[in-house]
């Protein structure tokens, strides 16, 4: 699944969750690219994404929304199904790439298989500020990956969203250094580069669709997982997690993309519109998540958990840990390209 977005016959199954009411984007991009004042109904535009409601994802999507919305004088009906309502990272994004859903928000690991680029988003402590990581996503390293994602995936990448930096919840004990991760079952995302990460500071990761993480916290089918403040928060883990460290290990951008036959069949001035809300929802999201982000760490020790903050020299040890991760990859993802993003960071700390 990891090495290549394969699109099996089990994905059939899906296409009746993605029919609905009014022209869906495929039918009308063959009939009448962008649709036109004339329709009967708008053209509708389903947009998936993974997380809660009132997650920096959501809301962003909920911007474009209502951008595209105002743009084309309601000529599009867009739709946006949160809490994996539609189905984890990889099922709607396989769906997009195939045309049976319109757009998602994803986490860049499902595209690792066709670019191994898309590796540099996973390394640990790789990006250290939003405006460095701004620069990259928004200027020539992530549009080369956006341009290779396009030529393989069959999507177009609209943009990259904010996910925040990565945090780690336990139900266990205080987590201070990596020797407290030992033993511990921690979900991550089915990457290679999160596995070889927490590998490195001696966890035992345990990949899983998001969608059933809090069910396995519950159960304790897993001892902890990691994500940013605003997912933690707003999915409510919380209630199974006694124990939350802001590690900052990873920084996690999402991916914002649409099928790319339909965008290509749009006219000129529908692209321009796509592009237009696309750029304001990125905006909204970066926003919000910058925002929220010391309103969640207070919020979450309201709830009972226990908030571990790191000292910049705690923080080295985590990163000298994870250092053989950086060797492993290199070669796959490009050291020119790493060294890039850290001079980027450099500029900007």
């Amino acid at each position: 699944m990891k090495k290549i977005i394969v699109l099996t016959l089990a994905l059939a199954l899906i296409i009746g969750a993605f029919s609905g009411c009014g022209t869906t984007a495929s039918e009308n991009a063959s009939q009448n690219p962008g649709g036109s004042a004339q329709d009967s109904k708008p053209t509708v535009i389903k947009i998936a994404c993974g997380l809660a409601e009132g997650t920096p994802m959501v809301v962003g999507s909920q911007k474009f929304e209502e951008t595209l919305e105002k743009l084309t004088d309601g000529r599009y009906d867009v739709q946006v199904y949160a809490n994996a309502e539609l189905g984890d990272d990889t099922r709607v994004t396989e769906a997009v790439s195939m045309g049976t859903l319109e757009m998602c928000c994803t986490t860049p690991s499902v595209f690792s298989g066709i670019c191994d680029q898309i590796g540099l988003f996973d390394l640990p402590f790789l990006f250290t500020s939003t405006e460095g990581a701004d620069e990259v996503f928004d200027g020539e390293i992530g549009a080369s990956i956006s341009k290779t994602v396009e030529t393989n995936g069959g999507v177009h990448v609209l943009g990259y969203f904010e996910n925040g930096f990565r945090c780690v919840t336990n139900s266990k004990h205080e987590i201070v250094t990596p020797d407290d991760l030992k033993g511990l079952k921690i979900r991550t995302p089915e990457s290679d580069v999160f596995l070889a990460t927490f590998n490195a500071l001696g966890a035992n990761p345990t990949p899983m669709a998001f969608s059933e993480v809090f069910t396995a916290l519950q159960q304790g089918t897993i001892d902890g997982q990691e994500n940013p403040l605003n997912t933690i928060y707003l999915n409510k883990f919380y209630e199974v997690q006694g124990y939350v460290t802001r590690t900052g290990h990873i920084y996690g951008p999402h991916m914002f993309i649409v099928n790319s036959k339909l965008y290509n069949s749009l006219s000129d001035e529908d692209k321009a519109a796509f592009d237009e809300a696309a750029g304001e929802a990125v905006k909204a999201n970066r926003e919000l998540s910058r925002e929220l982000d010391e309103d969640y760490a207070q919020k979450l020790r309201d709830a009972g958990m226990a908030v571990t903050e790191l000292s910049p020299e705690q923080k080295a040890v985590w990163q000298e840990a994870v250092a053989p991760v950086y060797e492993q990859f290199s070669d796959k993802i490009g050291a020119d390209l790493i060294a890039r993003v850290q001079e980027i960071m450099a500029k900007h700390n």
